[in-house]
């Protein structure tokens, strides 16, 4: 490795680690939920944090994958903000068994339901029904959060899609049990008692249409709350609920008893052997990528730091290079993968960096990569840094469009699973192509120095400019050269806040943000549970552009 070549690498290496270091930083922050002495307040009535609830409840040494824990992050600022969305979650193993398990933060809000709690939720459920796995609730909600009542209640994608798939997913078969820990407040009393089956801890535990207070203005009656919906009602009087406990780790036993006589599933038959490490040293995995995302680098450098034993057949190695395309193993799972490549193009004495251009020719070689993995039933992983299709008279001359749109078709219609993971930009069409989240991955994550957006911060603040200039020459207004660059910087400035990993995690584009060095494991994860979920369809492209 030459002086240049390490020098670099040292550069990289210390810019992903601090952004990494950054974001478990701001995850400790997240992880306290309502803080300190909401904490407390949860001890002092003998009840655990919901993430003291979830690490009693799965097995011992188990991968646990949590899942959008920054929902919310620097939103809500207002209202006090909403730490992970007011809900912790993620994919976990009961008995042996791959579920996904939602746990309501009653430090937050007394686990009121924000719009994003709501989209949280609904994006759990969504896991659920497409890898067929049990999903636990460990409910202890106030509700939904009043304030902001007109932002969940009553569309579509609101409150109530909640108890609609609660339905649905009974009707599939898909085992649903709720333990009720703490409150179970109006509208949100019907989850527990659409799950298949209900727990409840006495005394912490209730469930009710309307509380004391609403009772007695309703109706004038005078009824505490364990009167009114707790426990021992519920299992001994209305026969709402189906177990009653002292405690909450009896309540979390019997789950795992539960789940333990549950019926093994079909599987859908992805191929896996016994797991390998990678040969090459993943550690250099962040030497390789620059923390900016501004500098070229090898991809398949990158996936023989990912791939069982680094070994990565290409396929059309060199056809279409700006995109990899090749079968390797991801902790045993057999995996088709879809990469972008930066390159360096030079035009007489100038070089131009390409950050993961797509141009024709790389478009025809994915898509058919893509049918090759349907027709043999092989998982694709996307490893997304792509600035979008190549521009120009000479690319629309050749059809960039018509062969971006078979891309995007091969994509759309592609029926086995997609695991993405952005490892750099995300930008415009490029995300589409690639399988951004409008295009259903099965699971979507990035690394802390990913960036989504429809271009990239200097075209796009380049673009604003123009038309603010315009604007205000049409007005008659006399723009300094001083005036448009503090202009620029401003526009580049939030611009550059809303293209962060944290913005996307934030408003659940992506489904996690995660150390590089969880690469492996999500995406065997993500595999192991779309593997309970066989496919029933096969793939068909339908009319496209030849």
């Amino acid at each position: 490795m030459s002086k240049k070549i390490n020098l670099e690498f040292n550069k990289n290496e210390d810019g992903m680690k601090l952004l990494l270091s950054d974001m478990k930083k701001k995850l400790a922050i997240i992880e306290k939920g309502g803080g300190d002495k909401a904490l407390a307040k949860q001890k002092e009535k003998g009840k655990m944090s919901p993430r003291e609830r979830i690490e009693y409840l799965i097995d011992k040494d188990s991968n646990f994958v949590e899942m959008m824990a920054f929902a919310g992050y620097e939103m809500y600022k207002e209202h006090g903000g909403c730490p992970a969305g007011g809900t912790v979650a993620g994919i976990g193993y009961i008995k042996g068994r791959q579920c996904i398990i939602v746990a309501n933060d009653q430090t937050v809000k007394a686990g009121a339901w924000f719009p994003i709690t709501g989209k949280k939720n609904l994006r759990l459920q969504e896991m659920s029904i497409e890898n067929k796995l049990p999903i636990i609730y460990l409910v202890d909600s106030a509700g939904v959060y009043l304030p902001m009542q007109d932002e969940i209640f009553p569309d579509k994608e609101h409150f109530g899609r909640i108890f609609r798939n609660n339905a649905r997913m009974s009707s599939m078969g898909i085992t649903q049990i709720a333990a009720v820990m703490g409150s179970c407040v109006a509208g949100g009393a019907y989850l527990p008692i659409m799950s298949d089956e209900t727990l409840m801890v006495e005394e912490n535990g209730s469930i009710f249409l309307a509380g004391p207070y609403l009772a007695k203005a309703a109706i004038g009656e005078d009824v505490d709350l364990q009167t009114l919906g707790g426990a021992v009602t519920h299992t001994e009087i209305s026969g709402i609920a189906d177990y009653k406990f002292k405690t909450e780790k009896e309540c979390l036993d019997q789950i795992k008893r539960i789940i333990d006589k549950i019926g093994k599933p079909q599987d859908a038959g992805f191929d896996r052997i016994k797991p390998a490490m990678p040969v090459k040293d993943m550690q250099e995995i962040f030497g390789l990528v620059s923390a900016q995302n501004n500098k070229p680098y090898d991809i398949v450098e990158v996936i023989e730091r990912i791939v069982d034993d680094s070994v990565f057949d290409q396929f059309k190695k060199d056809y279409g290079k700006t995109i990899v395309c090749g079968y390797g193993r991801v902790d045993g799972w057999a995996v088709g993968i879809v990469a972008n490549q930066r390159t360096i193009v030079k035009s007489g004495k100038k070089e131009m960096q390409l950050g993961g251009v797509i141009y024709n020719d790389s478009a025809d070689k994915a898509a058919r990569f893509i049918m090759n993995c349907n027709q043999k039933k092989i998982p694709l992983v996307f490893l997304q840094d792509v600035t979008g299709f190549m521009v120009g008279s000479r690319s629309e001359h050749s059809g960039i469009i018509k062969d971006g749109a078979k891309l995007v078709n091969a994509v759309s219609n592609s029926v086995v699973p997609k695991i993405t993971i952005i490892i750099g930009n995300s930008y415009g069409a490029g995300n589409y192509a690639m399988c951004g989240k409008a295009y259903d991955p099965r699971f979507i994550y990035a690394w802390p120095n990913g960036k989504i957006a429809v271009m990239g911060g200097e075209q796009a603040a380049k673009v604003l400019l123009q038309i603010q200039v315009a604007a205000l020459k049409s007005k008659g207004e006399t723009i300094t050269p001083e005036k448009e660059k503090e202009m620029l910087d401003h526009i580049i400035a939030k611009y550059a806040e809303q293209t962060t990993a944290y913005y996307a995690a934030a408003r659940l584009w992506i489904d996690a943000i995660i150390d590089p060095m969880d690469t492996r494991k999500v995406i065997s994860e993500g595999i192991a549970a779309a593997n309970h979920a066989p496919i029933e369809k096969e793939m068909n492209v339908g009319v496209f552009q030849v």
